[in-house]
């Protein structure tokens, strides 16, 4: 059974840090790219972040660019998103997402794909 379990979130005080997980299962951790999204109160679902099967390659939103760093560890078969100096627009629900397709971060997860319950993170004093 295919799995991806995001964690990690929680209220973060302005220019406060966080790590979030996404421990996936049921799938060769080294064969797809995995991905990040955002969902802000009233705004649509975002991808901020993505990592290629191998590694290697990674991908980022310009409005997390500069302050968020992804990395994925095969011995966990988690994929990590970093994110520093964060704001209230930073707000919402993060999700992690595979399509079962792809290695690379080329093709975007659809809603017909693999996804995790999302887990929230909230910036504020």
């Amino acid at each position: 059974e295919v799995q991806l379990q995001a964690s990690g979130g929680g209220l973060v005080q302005p220019g406060g840090s966080l790590r979030l997980s996404c421990a996936v299962s049921g799938f060769g951790f080294d064969d797809y790219a995995i991905a990040w999204f955002r969902q802000a109160p009233s705004e649509e679902r975002e991808r901020i972040s993505c990592i290629n099967g191998g590694g290697g390659s990674t991908f980022y939103a310009n409005a997390v660019k500069g302050r968020s760093t992804i990395s994925k560890d095969n011995a966990k078969n988690t994929v990590y998103l970093e994110m520093n100096n964060l704001t209230p627009e930073d707000t919402g629900v993060y999700y992690c997402a595979t399509t079962l397709k792809y290695s690379s971060c080329t093709i975007r997860p659809g809603r017909s794909d693999y996804w995790g319950a999302g887990t929230l993170v909230t910036v504020s004093s």
